[in-house]
């Protein structure tokens, strides 16, 4: 491929044999261009090496069709299926994503948030990480660029939100696992600061207020959401002078790190401890045996939050949407 600096799009037509408004209209993925047409459009921006200035045609066009995604970890399955969720629906309306991950950090998200806004990207779907500012969302939106956030809720933040019923998902859990004849539960990993986590910890609350059974705080510990984690938190708890006989996990990365190691141990999940995760990604079903968890609907909920992004990019005017899906008990062989 020939390579040429600073190719213009008026280059491409002429290279093309069409119209500059022709051209524009390809590289902006218009489906009103036929398709022997749309051949030749791409075939010159092969051949001339030419990249289209997206930055320089939102400034233009005071419009953007780039979306900024801030997660926390693809290597959790759960933004994954998110991920999908989201690409899906933005796909359909013609928008391209930004990715980032912030792996938890403040100060990353803040640096992405900094560079998605210098993109002038049209919308963002945030994941926010512990200790996130409704000030920095306020500010956003002053400016006209609407912020969704996902899965977590910061609070005072006078946006749209999109997540699960956290609470009523951890006394699903929780009264499963005490229907089972559970007495002593443990609560492991997730950060408190987080509202997920305080809601799951009211709904595991509930559970056991319902029951009538004594909460013993010994039996709730807090850890990062990874199977290390979930190592190190199931060797805790078990060391306690009267461990549990089951544990509801923050989530399925944290359970399937106490699976392993129960099974390194010579203990079997679901027979000499029961096992509860949350958010049932694919890997739920792989193991042996099968993980009960709490399905979060991860691709519904990705897909919900798209779309009302895009409808907050089109102009739609309402009050802030708040979008809570109802988690689902998914029983399975660990308990």
């Amino acid at each position: 491929m020939t390579q040429h600096k600073h190719v213009t799009l008026l280059q491409v037509a002429k290279h093309a044999g069409v119209s500059r408004a022709t051209a524009s209209l390809v590289v902006r993925g218009s489906k009103n261009i036929s398709e022997a047409t749309r051949e030749k459009v791409l075939k010159s921006i092969q051949d001339l090496g030419y990249i289209y200035d997206r930055v320089a045609a939102n400034l233009r066009s005071k419009s953007s069709s780039t979306v900024g995604l801030i997660i926390m970890d693809l290597a959790n399955p759960f933004y994954s299926e998110l991920l999908i969720g989201i690409h899906q629906e933005l796909t359909k309306c013609g928008q391209t994503v930004i990715l980032g991950t912030t792996f938890n950090s403040y100060d990353t998200q803040s640096r992405l948030l900094s560079t998605m806004l210098e993109h002038r990207v049209g919308g963002i779907i945030l994941f926010a990480v512990p200790g996130s500012k409704s000030e920095v969302i306020e500010q956003i939106l002053s400016w006209g660029i609407p912020v969704v956030l996902l899965g977590r809720k910061v609070p005072g933040a006078n946006c749209d939100y999109v997540g699960m019923d956290n609470v009523m998902g951890g006394q699903l859990a929780v009264d499963h696992l005490i229907q089972k004849g559970h007495r002593r539960i443990a609560f492991l990993g997730g950060p408190s600061q987080i509202t997920s986590w305080q809601e799951r910890k009211q709904g595991y609350d509930n559970a056991h207020h319902k029951a009538g059974i004594n909460i013993d705080a010994s039996l709730v510990i807090e850890g990062p959401v990874t199977r290390e984690s979930g190592v190190e938190l199931i060797q805790q708890i078990l060391r306690i002078p009267d461990p549990p006989t089951a544990v509801f996990c923050y989530n399925d990365i944290i359970a399937l790190g106490v699976m392993m190691k129960l099974k390194e141990m010579g203990l079997v999940p679901g027979r000499d401890i029961g096992i509860v995760g949350f958010d049932d990604i694919p890997e739920a079903v792989m193991l042996s045996p099968k993980l009960t968890t709490i399905s979060s609907f991860a691709r519904l909920m990705g897909a919900r939050a798209a779309t009302l992004l895009h409808e907050r990019i089109e102009g739609l005017s309402m009050e802030p949407q708040r979008i809570i899906l109802q988690p689902k008990l998914i029983v399975r062989e660990t308990c």
